[in-house]
């Protein structure tokens, strides 16, 4: 009876995600194999269940998306006049690169705990969840038909490629395991090689994965044949950036990729007028989310939210703490990105006091993720776009714009341009292209995430042309665009090496 009980508890807590977390602590469900576990469809949705929770811990530890992603290449300041000014300076510093003062001690910062970051086994908990997985689908479940069993293998690959791809993204190399029960101890393995193998283990399971699920509520937030395709095409064009030989090789997959994602017709763009619904989640243009509602209660920390940095009264309450956004992007970088003389809906639904250069400036892009009650301090309605059905096809367009097939490419970008009401492209082919396909995803997938890895990925990161914070050829082939390394990750294990750029000074 006891047994049955802790089952009928752990069962609760990962298909609820969330509560119970303690006692989640005690016995996670990945420990739970042979005769306890793994006996029926509703174990693997637990697992699966639980999977997204860990990424969703991760992401909720620290103001995770706009320091990753965002902030690094210097365009964001911080408004001394706002609520905790100082402790918002975190902004400049991240646009500055120097991480080791972000990370330093005693800094006003410091209830960010951004020094979660550096800690990777958050990640290798999915991974080690995801390999048990699908370990125990292989010897079989006598409850899953063989399309089901196939599936679930592939939802299990795809979080634990997207959990390599998030950490090769953050540390560069990092080891790589698939076997369940791994014990040994393993140094870093080249993050292309990380790269190649998640993509050829993706795709081995692809055509088994659904393109919708008849249960709207799994819109976007049960892996699909579309969130697959999403991480395959990032996964190809991340190695396109840092295997150069083999390119083309990389754009040619994203650009077939992406064609079999628009031709599915599972996905589309929604009106701009309904962004509501993009960013409240569930929505026709989500390729994967995790999903979170003040509705069902859902443990999102008030200072996690990208948008939570530029958003003030009414959006954020009490008035007297909220007059001001907490960070702006400069002036100058929003004119570049929105010419205040083009044409654009976007400025409209998007940004208020879009050019104001001061704490004035507001992202409305995420005023739809309101708090509770709208006090700041209260549970954010917050749900988190991983890939979105917009980031995919520019990314389409970027890849037929390096394979010089201009017309493809412009057909692309001019989805989005439609869709935002603004003049479609009819410049010139060539690196004019490649340059606007860039601005566009600048324009827009401000605040997803994607800015500052688009400007590594493309090697922009080395040209002041395209960011504030220039990192010379040296300090980019030292791994001066990473994060450092947790040194807990050196315990036990005699191959493993820090990041040297960041344990030698970050200089």
């Amino acid at each position: 009876m006891k047994k049955y009980i802790i089952y009928s508890l752990l069962m609760l807590c990962a298909i609820s995600q969330s509560g119970c977390k303690g006692y989640l602590d005690v016995k996670p469900l990945d420990k739970l194999t042979g005769n306890n576990f793994y006996k029926s469809k509703e174990d693997v949705d637990a697992v699966i269940n639980d999977l997204s929770r860990k990424f969703f811990n991760k992401i909720n530890e620290t103001h995770f998306i706009g320091a990753v992603g965002e902030y690094r290449s210097g365009e964001v300041l911080y408004e001394p006049k706002s609520d905790q000014g100082p402790s918002r300076r975190f902004v400049e510093i991240l646009g500055k690169n120097d991480i080791n003062l972000l990370l330093s001690g005693n800094q006003p910062w410091g209830f960010y705990a951004f020094d979660r970051i550096t800690d990777w086994r958050g990640y290798y908990q999915i991974i080690q969840s995801a390999n048990i997985l699908i370990y125990n689908l292989d010897l079989g479940i006598p409850t899953l038909t063989a399309s089901e069993t196939k599936a679930y293998i592939g939802e299990a690959k795809f979080a634990r490629c997207l959990a390599y791809f998030i950490m090769v993204r953050l540390y560069g190399d990092v080891p790589y395991y698939t076997n369940a029960f791994n014990t040994n101890a393993m140094p870093r393995e080249n993050m292309v090689s990380v790269l190649n193998k998640c993509i050829a283990d993706l795709k081995g399971s692809l055509i088994d994965l659904p393109w919708s699920y008849s249960d709207p509520a799994q819109k976007g937030v049960k892996a699909s044949r579309g969130s697959a395709i999403a991480l395959l095409m990032n996964m190809n064009m991340w190695n396109a950036g840092f295997d150069v030989p083999n390119a083309p090789k990389y754009w040619r997959e994203t650009a077939d990729l992406g064609d079999a994602l628009v031709k599915s017709n599972a996905y589309r763009l929604l009106p701009l007028k309904q962004w509501a619904n993009v960013i409240k989640g569930r929505s026709d243009e989500s390729l994967f989310e995790l999903y979170r509602s003040i509705n069902y209660n859902d443990e999102v920390s008030n200072i996690t939210p990208f948008g939570d940095m530029f958003l003030a009264y009414p959006y954020k309450l009490p008035q007297n703490r909220h007059e001001v956004s907490f960070a702006y992007f400069k002036a100058e970088y929003m004119e570049r990105i929105y010419p205040n003389n083009v044409a654009d809906k976007r400025k409209d639904a998007w940004f208020l006091n879009m050019y104001s250069n001061d704490g004035e400036f507001q992202v409305l892009k995420y005023a739809q993720n309101a708090y509770a009650e709208g006090a700041e301090e209260d549970n954010p309605d917050q749900t988190f776009l991983i890939f979105r059905y917009a980031e995919s096809i520019l990314l389409r367009a970027e890849a037929l714009a390096n394979l010089n097939d201009d017309a493809g490419a412009t057909l692309m970008l001019n989805m989005i341009r439609n869709r935002a009401d603004a003049p479609v492209y009819q410049g010139g082919g060539g690196q004019d292209l490649k340059d606007f396909i860039f601005l566009e995803r600048s324009r827009e997938l401000l605040g997803e995430g994607h800015h500052y890895f688009d400007l590594i990925r493309t090697k922009r990161i080395l040209n002041r042309t395209w960011t504030y914070n220039v990192l010379n050829l040296d300090q980019f082939n030292r791994g001066g665009w990473t994060w450092p390394i947790n040194p807990d990750a050196l315990s036990n294990n005699p191959y493993m090496v820090l990041n040297t750029y960041w344990t030698s000074g970050g200089r």
